[in-house]
């Protein structure tokens, strides 16, 4: 019979002091352990949920409760194997973060425990993913401090949260950006998080346009359906969905959501939105809407964001940059053979994983 155990950690960030994402300075997170129960030293399925404050709909104080829960149901149940399309129903609608766990953990034990999830080439070792490099918003000094570091590092696609500064200095901060490099050298991407008012937002993206941004994501907040759609449809700036995506349950609101918005791009995040299988869901319901989209991470660990970039490989992402750069976030990141050079994440299968 199988197994199902928890572990847990608190993942500390390494946020400069200067960021404003400095006063989050935990990230919980807990790790699914899928095993043979008669085999307690064999290979192990790993799996994490890591609800994001803020953004996930199952963060809160029940949460650690439901992960108890969820293990005894499983283990009471005796199952002899769990196939990854039933692990979602197992973790129930209400809790996405513990149904991209489960379903992680489920593709990795079939896979022997190796964290390979599928069989591509990035899982392989034999191609990287393009990523973005994220600069976060803090003050002008330190936000300037950041694209310079980066443009070093070989990124060609930056992502920079707007909406936390005056907006007179943001927009002086791309100034700066394009005064270095064109669009043909750097692609630029913005992310509002909804901090634009309706009234205010065609006029900020009237002014955003000159800087040959790629995107913008979620400029108003979410939930405002006909006033995010007169926005997508003026825009001069290419319009990104994000939070606007989470909670959405059936495919007729999601598909509804598409049809009356018409976004150009959406941003897919499987911790968020329930696991491997619902985000292949939103990938093809981007498909059949002729939208674009990209992947990126919710703030995992290690854990997490191997399995994101593991399911981003199933698809040609070619050279279009993913939100997949985050696993340096942590001082006490779980261990693994991830790494990043030249604006690309690539995997080691060779290499070591700490067992969280």
């Amino acid at each position: 019979m199988l197994h199902l155990s928890a572990s847990r950690r608190d993942l500390r960030f390494n946020f400069p002091a200067r960021t404003s994402r400095g006063a989050l300075a935990v990230h919980t997170a807990w790790y699914l352990h899928l095993r043979d129960a008669a085999d307690p030293h064999g290979p192990v399925g790993l799996g994490e949920a890591a609800p994001l404050a803020g953004l996930s709909p199952d963060h809160g104080p029940g949460f650690a409760a439901e992960v108890g829960a969820l293990c005894a149901r499983f283990n009471a149940a005796g199952f002899a194997s769990l196939a990854p399309a039933e692990a979602p129903a197992l973790a129930g609608p209400s809790w996405p973060a513990l149904a991209f766990a489960l379903e992680t953990a489920a593709l990795d034990w079939a896979g022997g425990g190796r964290r390979r999830l599928y069989g591509n080439a990035f899982g392989a070792g034999r191609a990287g993913l393009p990523i973005n490099g994220l600069v976060w918003m803090g003050d002008a000094a330190f936000m300037r401090q950041q694209i310079e570091e980066k443009l070093a590092a070989g990124y060609r696609c930056l992502k920079l949260k707007i909406g936390g500064l005056d907006f007179a200095t943001e927009l002086a901060l791309l100034a700066e950006i394009r005064a270095v490099a064109g669009p043909a050298e750097l692609v630029l991407r913005v992310d509002a998080n909804g901090a634009f008012a309706p009234a205010d937002a065609l006029g900020k993206l009237e002014q955003l346009a000159r800087f040959d941004l790629h995107s913008i994501e979620q400029p108003i907040g979410a939930g405002q359906w006909a006033a995010l759609a007169e926005v997508c449809r003026r825009s001069p700036v290419p319009v990104a969905l994000d939070e606007e995506l989470i909670g959405l349950e059936g495919p007729g609101r999601a598909d509804a959501l598409l049809a009356a918005v018409r976004p150009a791009y959406l941003v897919l995040k499987p911790t968020l939105l329930g696991g491997h299988a619902a985000t292949r869901r939103w990938i093809a319901r981007a498909d059949a809407h002729g939208l674009g989209w990209w992947m990126t991470s919710a703030l995992e660990s290690n854990v997490g964001l191997n399995a994101v970039a593991q399911l981003t490989a199933e698809y040609p992402v070619g050279d279009f940059a993913q939100g997949l750069g985050t696993g340096q976030l942590y001082h006490n990141n779980v261990a693994a053979p991830l790494r990043i050079a030249a604006g690309h994440l690539r995997y080691e299968p060779a290499g070591a994983w700490e067992m969280p």
